[in-house]
């Protein structure tokens, strides 16, 4: 069994008297698309959150690539390649959706932030944002306002300017949120494909995305992963059954 590329060990985090995680222990192998799965409320954008380094733990330890990355800040992590998407859209709504890439090309090859002018004129930086918005089947909407774009296609170009990071691990926090079927489908198609080129940590309330897609799924549930197995356990398992899935699936 390959080593863990991400590995919490009973992490904690609290507010006033809530533990939104609750020695929470995780660990995703290199190459697979992992499901983070459970009800709202259950503490798992909370860990996402201390995952990415958007919040600190209060007790337990995360390592990423064999490295303690517990007390890291987000760029840091970013920069080691644990990378994230938002549960809301976070891009440049004002700029185009080639400027975004750029933006996001720019700081994935450790450019300093020179801006326009010089940053427009840089063909290896062109080249590079062009790349990313193909690979999210954008390529043909370079010039239009990133803002103006449609919701699923916004939350591609969310995607690409993750992927101009180049992760090793890739956090997508809810990417079908508010899609339309057919925007949830290429998404789906997206994500199956990134496979390929990145280790996928997925927080998703689709189930019938979850599993198409998921390698492995871990269940939490009141700031406890409860079960961690392949989706054909995960459907199996009463336990899950009876506090999350329900008759949502059948085993």
């Amino acid at each position: 069994m390959a080593e863990a590329l991400l590995s919490l060990v009973n992490v904690e985090k609290h507010f006033g008297g809530v533990s939104a995680t609750d020695r929470t222990s995780l660990d995703v192998r290199p190459g697979e698309i992992h499901a983070l799965i459970g009800p709202n409320g259950a503490g798992k954008t909370t860990l996402v959150h201390q995952i990415s380094g958007l919040l600190s733990p209060d007790a337990g330890s995360i390592h990423f690539d064999g490295i303690d990355v517990t007390h890291w800040p987000m760029y840091r992590r970013v920069r080691k390649g644990l990378v994230r998407s938002f549960q809301v859209t976070s891009i440049f709504s004002q700029l185009t959706a080639i400027d975004n890439a750029l933006l996001a090309a720019q700081a994935g090859a450790g450019s300093s932030f020179r801006f326009w002018h010089p940053v427009r004129a840089d063909k290896a930086l062109h080249e590079s944002a062009g790349r990313v918005l193909a690979r999210v089947g954008l390529a043909e909407r370079g010039s239009r306002m990133a803002g103006s774009l449609a919701h699923g296609e916004q939350r591609r170009l969310e995607v690409g300017l993750a992927l101009a990071a180049r992760p090793k691990l890739l956090l997508l926090d809810e990417p079908l949120a508010g899609m339309s079927p057919d925007e949830s489908q290429q998404m789906v198609d997206l994500i199956s494909q990134l496979k390929s080129e990145t280790t996928l940590l997925l927080i998703e309330h689709d189930m019938a995305a979850v599993f198409q897609l998921a390698d492995r799924v871990s269940v939490m549930v009141s700031g406890r992963i409860i079960a961690t197995g392949a989706p054909s356990e995960i459907r199996a398992n009463e336990a899950v059954r009876k506090a999350y899935l329900g008759d949502e699936v059948s085993a």
